[in-house]
């Protein structure tokens, strides 16, 4: 009986609910993707020179990528815990910068309201950990594309948000602070119910892969639709009603995950009747049939059960992986734990000293540092190469981004199931196709800036959605939400040396040669122009790049045994841990 209940449960809705809040939740934590909308408000309003605000955008981005603390915590608290916290950290964190920025209170410090970034972008942290973790525990055996939906939804938070700026708060700066201070909470109190641990999905269930396709397809939809809009709002005067009617249907296209477990719910209640209907000609034909019958049937009844298990034991025991799991159970009535090999979970101490683990950040470190380091000097790019509107560059990126999320995720599942090809060779395609990116940027050819900065953003996405299930694979789900922050720390480490030290340097050195003087570098309102003013940074970047696809090669031939045994037979075996041997 809790055989046959437990495979009942494995299909059912609860999963598929959580799945569909955290996409509304993921759309949240991506607020600190927000700071260009409001930056410029902060310098005009509070009388911030350029160095402060540089200096608050890195606290955007340590708040953001800081997670260390949420990943231990998602192991002894409940997901509605650390939703909570993310909600508290959201509403403080923006309320003092809307009291300070509305003028509410005047003159707060400085570093008050940089702390209170910090705390602010924070909750991103806090709020992707939570739904994170938990999904991808509730799907074990559909990692990459959970992920790649997830963080498909983070990637078009930006765009999002910007149509919610523009049309419903009316490009208000303090309108969106006291937007995200109080939204952001109410969202994570009405969905954090649903953002639970399920039972796993098994993936017995042939419409799985369906719903996945659903859900996949609708986001696409979502993120051609703002993309779309975004667009037509750059080139037409819009009326409010076409705004607003946009903003509704924006909405709409949010809620098709719930279409999942509704259709569920739907069919459920179809079967049941049916059950109920045959129970009741089955009990009819029963008070017919004498008791000499009943007799008859019931050791067959026995028989069909002894052989369904028999059966289910062979197929259980078919493989060669699952003798030497017996066998190593034989070792393990002697040696009674072992340290864990890849594919098992692992302790934080225990995986921080393999060699895959070092692998894995210094590749996601140069992948994704060097990606943030284009998007946030992109407005200074598009400047420096005769551009004056650079906007459609921002959302080429993110749109590009939202889709190399979305894709990766989705092919790197498919390939491990078909072909058992490890997850880090579109790492290593990815990293790849960044060095040519890079390089097309230092070449400044007239008509390549867009192509490249679409490249760029495919790969930047590539890289979110497949770290993720590779890591958990590697390593365990156990103690992933540990694993995930402490490798996404090498965003922002990424970020301070190639952006804060390597970019900024050589752009201001250009932008000296150009004033003639040194003792010009640091004006106001002076901007460098021309190819030059990037190019050694993007030379470095290539070269960079370059070297981390070879790192990111080795890796995927040393991880690759693993895959052959974890996807053994085209699906996923959940290896046991070192605890039970």
């Amino acid at each position: 009986m809790a055989a046959a209940e437990t495979t009942l449960k494995a299909g059912t809705r609860p999963p598929w609910v959580g799945l569909g809040a955290a996409a509304w939740v993921q759309i949240a934590a991506g607020n600190a993707y927000n700071f260009p909308l409001y930056s410029h408000s902060l310098k005009s309003v509070l009388g911030f020179n350029q160095q402060q605000l540089s200096m608050l955008g890195v606290a955007n981005d340590i708040g953001e990528n800081v997670g260390v603390i949420p990943g231990i915590a998602c192991n002894y608290l409940p997901p509605w815990v650390i939703l909570l916290v993310g909600s508290l950290a959201c509403f403080f964190g923006y309320g003092v910068l809307w009291l300070s920025l509305s003028r509410t209170v005047e003159s707060l410090p400085y570093w008050v309201l940089w702390l209170a970034l910090c705390v602010a972008t924070n909750s991103s942290a806090w709020l992707s950990t939570a739904v994170l973790v938990t999904n991808m525990r509730n799907f074990p055996l559909s990692r990459g594309t959970v992920a790649g939906i997830l963080k498909g939804y983070g990637g078009i938070s930006a765009a999002v948000f910007t149509e919610i700026f523009n049309i419903l708060l009316n490009g208000s700066s303090s309108k969106l602070l006291m937007f995200l201070a109080v939204g952001t909470p109410i969202l994570c109190f009405a969905v954090m119910y649903f953002v639970r641990a399920c039972t796993q999905s098994s993936g017995d269930d042939p419409s799985e892969n369906s719903h996945f396709l659903f859900i996949q397809g609708a986001l696409v939809v979502l993120g051609v639709y703002v993309l779309a809009s975004t667009i037509l709002d750059h080139l037409l005067n819009l009326n409010p009603v076409v705004c607003y009617t946009i903003l509704v249907i924006l909405f709409a296209l949010l809620l098709a995950p719930l279409a999942v477990p509704i259709k569920m719910t739907v069919v459920r209640m179809r079967s049941s009747k049916s059950v109920s209907i045959g129970e009741r000609v089955s009990s009819t034909d029963s008070l017919v049939q004498g008791d000499g019958s009943l007799e008859k049937a019931e050791p067959l009844l026995m028989k069909t059960s002894s052989s369904t298990t028999i059966s289910e034991s062979f197929r259980e025991c078919d493989d060669g992986s699952e003798v030497a799991m017996l066998l190593a159970e034989g070792e393990g009535a002697i040696k009674k734990k072992r340290k864990p090999r890849r594919g098992e979970d692992f302790s934080f101490s225990e995986a921080v000293v393999k060699a895959d683990f070092w692998l894995i950040f210094f590749v996601y470190f140069v992948g994704v540092g060097s990606g943030v380091t284009v998007l946030n000097n992109l407005a200074q790019i598009g400047i420096a190469q005769g551009m004056h509107d650079t906007t459609i560059l921002l959302s080429l990126f993110s749109f590009c981004n939202f889709a190399g999320r979305l894709g990766g995720g989705a092919i790197s599942e498919h390939f491990v199931r078909t072909r058992t090809i490890p997850r880090t060779v579109w790492i290593t395609c990815a990293q790849a196709l960044m060095v040519a990116t890079y390089l097309l940027y230092a070449s400044a050819i007239d008509g390549t800036l867009y192509i490249a900065t679409a490249l760029l953003g495919i790969c930047y996405g590539v890289q979110f959605s497949v770290m993720l299930p590779t890591v958990s694979e590697l390593f365990g789900l156990k103690h992933f939400g540990i694993f995930y922050n402490f490798i996404a720390l090498g965003n922002p480490i990424g970020a301070f040396l190639f952006s804060g030290l390597l970019a900024a340097y050589v752009y201001d050195t250009e932008a000296a040669k150009q004033r003639g003087s040194n003792s010009m570098l640091h004006s106001s309102g002076f901007s460098c122009l021309g190819p030059d003013c990037f190019r050694l940074t993007f030379l470095v970047l290539a070269g960079a790049s370059a070297f981390s696809s070879i790192v990111s090669f080795v890796l995927t031939l040393r991880i690759k045994p693993v895959y052959e045994t974890l996807y053994a037979g085209g699906s996923f075996r959940l290896p046991r841990t070192s605890d039970d041997q």
